[in-house]
């Protein structure tokens, strides 16, 4: 699968460059994002400018992704959503807080939360 990878110091963003995630492509979506080379240690940010649609197994991966970082200790923010995505992810999984209609937001979110956790981690 094709991306367009932007990877900053403590970000990693990254942009699918397909119009639909669908069942087709979503396990090697959750792949391929997982397995990137740059994203260990960083936050990502998925950017769905170019994701017009996506099927159930679409959204599962999408969350799937969003998830992980989670659960690897890391922040993530998807932004560039459409109205129907936006919906259907919210709809989805009512857990998914960072969603950001602007890059710069995105980067927001996920700095935030990284300097929340720095200072949480200096407290113990």
């Amino acid at each position: 699968m094709e991306f367009k990878i932007d990877t900053k110091e403590k970000i990693l963003v990254v942009q699918p460059q397909i119009p639909e995630l669908n069942a087709n492509l979503s396990a090697r979506f959750t792949t391929d994002v997982s397995n990137l080379p740059d994203l260990d240690g960083r936050n990502l940010i998925l950017d769905m400018a170019l994701v017009e649609k996506a099927d159930e197994e679409g959204l599962r991966a999408i969350l799937t992704v969003y998830h992980q970082q989670y659960d690897s200790g890391m922040s993530c923010a998807l932004t560039g959503l459409n109205s129907t995505l936006t919906n259907q992810i919210k709809a989805a999984d009512e857990t998914v807080y960072n969603l950001a209609p602007t890059m710069l937001e995105a980067i927001d979110l996920v700095m935030m939360e990284d300097f929340e956790r720095e200072l949480l981690n200096d407290e113990e």
